[in-house]
Parts: C-alpha cells; sequence; structure tokens
C-alpha cells in the first residue's frame, strides 16, 4: 500500500519508521512544520512530504494527531481522499469521535477505523519517535455495526506486521471507560505528585518507586488536556474512586490504626496479586 502518515510527531513519527522499517508498504509525510518533514525525509523513514492535493493517491491515511486536531483533520479532508480509502486515527479517546467519524467516511466513500497504539513516552515530538516503540505493545481497535471487516483486518495486520503483541477490538464507549482508570488517571496523579515541596528536596533519597511514580508527569499538557476533557465524565468517576481510597488510608495513618491500615495494604495486594496471575494466564 501506499500510506500516508498525518502529523510526525511521537506517534505519527514512530508510525513511519515502524511501517518503512518492517513493511514493504511506501510511507509519505504530512506535517504543518517543514523542519518535522525534512528531518522525516533526511532519515529515510517517509518517501517524501506531500500537500494536501495529492491526499487521493493513498490507499491508507493514519492520522497521529491530538484528539481536536485530528477531528478538524478528518473533517476538513475526508472527501479529499481516495474513494475506499482506509482512515485510522491514533487518538486516545474515541466515544462519539468513532460514531461521527464513521458516519463522515460514509458519505465520502471511505473506510473509517478507530484505532489506539497503546504505547508512548514521556516526551513528545518527531525527535523522540521510534520504530521499535510498538515492538510487544497492545493495539486497540474500536469497530462499530457499520465499520468495514475489511478495512478492520488490514489495519490489523498492518499493526502485527509493525510489531505489535496483542490486538484487542472493543467498542468505543468501553474503550473509554478502562482507559480513563488504565491511563488518563495514571497522568493525572504523577503530575498532582510532583507538586509536593518536598519534590525540591529529593535528590539522592530516591529509588525506583519515586521514578515510576514521576516518569509521566513530563506530559505533553495540550494533548492530554484534551484528552481529559474529551472523556471527563469517566475520568472525573476514577479521580473520585480515587479520592475514596486515599481518605481511607490516611484515617487509619491519622489515627494510628494499625490493624485497619494493614488491612487496607493486604486488600491492594491480593488485587495487584490477582491481576498479575491474569496476566500470567491470558500470556500462557
Amino acid at each position: 500500500m501506499k500510506i500516508l502518515v498525518a502529523g510526525l510527531g511521537l506517534i505519527g513519527g514512530s508510525y513511519c519508521k515502524a511501517i518503512s522499517s518492517y513493511t514493504q508498504h511506501e510511507v509519505y509525510g504530512y506535517d504543518l512544520d517543514p523542519d518535522t518533514i525534512k528531518a522525516a525525509e533526511q532519515c529515510g523513514c517517509i518517501k517524501k512530504g506531500v500537500l494536501p492535493e495529492s491526499f487521493a493517491d493513498y490507499d491508507m491515511v493514519i492520522v497521529g494527531l491530538h484528539p481536536n486536531a485530528a477531528k478538524a483533520f478528518m473533517n476538513e479532508f475526508m472527501g479529499s481522499f481516495k474513494n475506499g480509502a482506509i482512515v485510522a486515527d491514533v487518538c486516545g479517546i474515541k466515544g462519539e469521535m468513532v460514531l461521527q467519524m464513521t458516519e463522515k467516511a460514509i458519505e465520502n466513500g471511505v473506510l473509517y477505523v478507530g484505532t489506539h497504539p497503546m504505547a508512548g513516552k514521556e516526551r513528545f515530538g518527531f525527535e523522540f519517535s521510534d520504530g521499535s516503540l510498538f515492538i510487544g505493545a497492545n493495539f486497540i481497535v474500536t469497530p462499530v455495526e457499520k465499520t468495514d471487516k475489511n478495512a478492520v483486518l488490514t489495519v490489523e495486520t498492518l499493526a502485527k506486521d509493525m510489531g505489535f503483541g496483542k490486538i484487542v477490538e472493543t467498542t468505543p464507549f468501553e474503550h473509554d471507560s478502562i482507559i480513563a482508570y488504565t491511563s488518563q488517571l495514571a497522568h493525572v496523579v504523577s503530575s498532582a505528585y510532583v507538586k509536593s515541596p518536598t519534590m525540591q528536596k529529593e535528590l539522592g533519597f530516591s529509588a525506583g518507586s519515586f521514578k515510576d511514580m514521576t516518569r509521566i508527569a513530563t506530559l505533553n499538557e495540550s494533548m492530554w488536556t484534551s484528552l481529559f476533557l474529551a472523556n471527563r465524565d469517566c475520568l472525573v468517576y476514577e479521580i473520585d474512586q480515587l479520592i475514596d481510597h486515599l481518605k481511607e488510608y490516611r484515617s487509619a495513618i491519622s489515627e494510628n490504626n494499625s490493624e485497619e491500615l494493614e488491612k487496607l495494604l493486604k486488600d491492594g495486594r491480593i488485587l495487584k496479586e490477582e491481576n498479575l496471575r491474569q496476566r500470567t494466564k491470558e500470556n500462557e
């Protein structure tokens, strides 16, 4: 296929590098920043940068943009793509967008597939893109009733060729509900955690647990703001759940209640051990 990647940031750039490294497909790039296009051309992960006038030349268009920008891009150019082309976004929020873009694609003779590659870094931009980023990662696909099954198969096959490990199909709204817990809440907690004034004294006193808790605080605030607000109901629910549990720990500690604190810690350990057993069983 001739594949166009629109938006060459961390994920889009990594797509270009993975596809050009691990498949026989031709990769082209579109980005508003000419320096980014130049860097992508120089590293050889795209054959060349293109302009919107040539959007009809490609068999697949991968939209590697933040949610608001991705929706704006697809709304503007869905009618510019080749008839029968597959259009797949990589946004971390699906929900209503999948429903809207599915209809928009059908109106324009295009095949839309909502996807979410579960991979990333604490840095962003093309300079941090990596063709091996997706090796062993989960790849979520969110088809709806009107999604073309052959298009889904093509997208999933490409994902496997790029190195993704597990392919998961779910509904757009189930995706948003779960991702609020597994991804978005973690970023909120990390960002809030580093705001303690004690952070300024951590040098020489920190180890793995501190690094694990703070790694994703160096996030892309523009992207994550749009993701959080687009999924605010699910995310607020998870934040409330966390606050309620933290209050239990705080109460046990402030009241010097060793029995209750040990019970809370044991409950958490058992839940995580069960999660680990499920992971092991699934990977067998």
